[in-house]
């Protein structure tokens, strides 16, 4: 061997040593929280079965937003026999609560929600069989195991703050009505999230997926308009048609939209117009949204949206009623977070069907618009960072004021549609129950890995501060605005616009 190839082999061999006996002290010093990792993982198998019956509860509930009284008390009353400081009717919302386990820094925050969606009532089964003698509603977004994975994973990390096995702060958020009453936002204005060093949330779906994506800001809002009542044959002439002005509205919005900036979406609803045919409308009500993927473009496109209902009831000679929802920011992604949630995720994707549970699928998905994809999508964990996804979340609000991750798991058939009969019924199988023990390893893995490394969130909070500085937040929900407790309820007559 030449003398210069020598002196090279020597310097590698003495690097390899340092390096070996780098590892095998890390390995060391990794090791406790290795058993950690384990007991954690070990706790929310062992409560696995127990976590089902609660969101089994929920799915069967299927509570509108800000009504989910039974399903908040329910999670609010496990986090409190679990050893939890639990706060109810936070941010003046009934159905809101923390739980806190632990005190000190660091302070790790767990997103949980409950709500259902209205008109999806479904049976468990895997063709469309309305779920009779409940309230119309249906666990279509998942939330029912989105809110019971959540609780587990803070549950499991509880105790083992609770043993002195680890330090710092675990605190579940218990959030009502994402479902377009955007609690998180009216919980962030409140300051609740001042003291949290990051925050943790999933979501149920036909994918796993991770990555620091975004979503689309928008304001939501109802408008009512109010007219005058008579007899549609025997006295039009003396009649305002409420439901003229909603459709007018609409027909408006529906101009408007070809003339909107690319990625803006419009969307609305008639949840009331009228009784009978033979009576010219005093009341009609729809529901509103504008979305884009920057807030600041909802709040450009708002006021567009708001014209259109005014010249409706210009046009109609009755009187406007604007009921404002509130309004929910785009999610700021972070990278540093994201990454530590796909190395769990990816660790502990143990998914796999049935045979029983794959007959289930494949007779669901002949129900799909598209051919169904295959089932073993269910091991694949696709990265959506840089992506914007095309729905809206009130978790976004709660990302612009702390570090905020989230990711997917598949709790649905692979295919599934979200807000659909076919993601309820998916919702009452052992396929979402799989999904949500998987949700809450991974939850707990990513919270125990933030509780252990303050580099990851020193590196995170950086991160964070990078992106607010380029844009700081400026939230759509207006400063006055009160939460819409009851915005779930059919319209009604009451608070006529004088």
């Amino acid at each position: 061997m030449p003398p210069l190839a020598r002196v090279f082999a020597a310097i590698q061999k003495t690097v390899f040593i340092l390096l070996g006996s780098a590892m095998f002290l890390g390995e060391s010093s990794a090791l406790p929280a290795d058993e950690t990792r384990d007991r954690v993982v070990a706790a929310i198998d062992k409560q696995a079965e127990t976590s089902w019956q609660q969101a089994l509860k929920i799915w069967e509930w299927a509570e509108p937003g800000y009504m989910e009284s039974r399903s908040a008390k329910l999670l609010a009353d496990a986090m409190q026999q679990a050893g939890a400081q639990v706060e109810r009717g936070v941010a003046g919302i009934p159905t809101a609560f923390t739980a806190t386990f632990g005190s000190g820094k660091p302070v790790i925050a767990i997103l949980g929600e409950y709500d259902a969606l209205p008109e999806l009532a479904q049976e468990a089964v895997p063709f469309r069989k309305a779920r009779l003698g409940g309230n119309g509603y249906g666990q279509a977004c998942g939330h029912h195991v989105f809110g019971v994975a959540s609780a587990s994973a803070a549950i499991a990390l509880g105790e083992e703050i609770k043993a002195g096995r680890l330090k710092g702060t675990v605190r579940f958020y218990g959030c009502p009505a994402e479902e377009g009453g955007a609690a998180k936002a009216f919980m962030v204005r409140e300051g609740l999230f001042k003291d949290v060093d990051a925050a943790l949330h999933w979501h149920p779906g036909s994918r796993n997926a991770t990555g620091d994506s975004s979503c689309l800001a928008r304001i939501a809002a109802k408008f009512r308009f109010h007219g005058t009542a008579s007899h549609a044959a025997g006295a039009p002439e003396k009649g305002r048609s409420a439901l003229d002005a909603l459709l007018l509205t609409i027909h408006a919005v529906e101009l408007m939209r070809e003339h909107t900036p690319e990625g803006t979406r419009l969307h609305h609803t008639i949840t009331s117009g009228g009784g009978a045919a033979n009576v010219v409308p005093e009341f009609a009500e729809g529901f509103f949204y504008v979305r884009h993927p920057k807030a600041v473009t909802v709040s450009k496109l708002w006021p567009r949206l708001l014209k259109c209902a005014e010249a409706g009831a210009l046009a109609t000679e009755t009187k406007l009623e604007v009921v404002p929802l509130g309004g929910t920011m785009e999610v700021l992604p972070n990278n540093a977070l994201s990454q530590v949630t796909r190395k769990n995720l990816t660790a502990l994707n143990d998914l796999a069907y049935t045979a029983e549970e794959k007959a289930f699928a494949l007779r669901l998905g002949e129900s799909f618009p598209d051919k169904a994809p295959p089932i073993e999508q269910i091991r694949e964990i696709i990265d959506q960072s840089g992506r914007t996804t095309m729905g809206s979340t009130d978790v976004g609000d709660v990302s612009w004021v702390v570090p905020t991750t989230g990711f997917y798991v598949s709790t649905w058939v692979p295919g599934t549609p979200g807000h659909s009969w076919q993601a309820v019924a998916c919702g009452g199988t052992t396929i979402a129950r799989k999904g949500m023990v998987l949700a809450a390893k991974t939850m707990a893995a990513t919270g125990l890995d933030l509780l252990q490394d303050p580099e990851i969130l020193a590196r995170a909070k950086a991160e964070h501060q990078e992106r607010i500085k380029a844009v700081p937040f400026a939230p759509l929900l207006a400063p006055t605005q009160k939460p819409p407790l009851d915005y779930r309820l059919p319209g009604r007559k009451s608070g006529t616009a004088e």
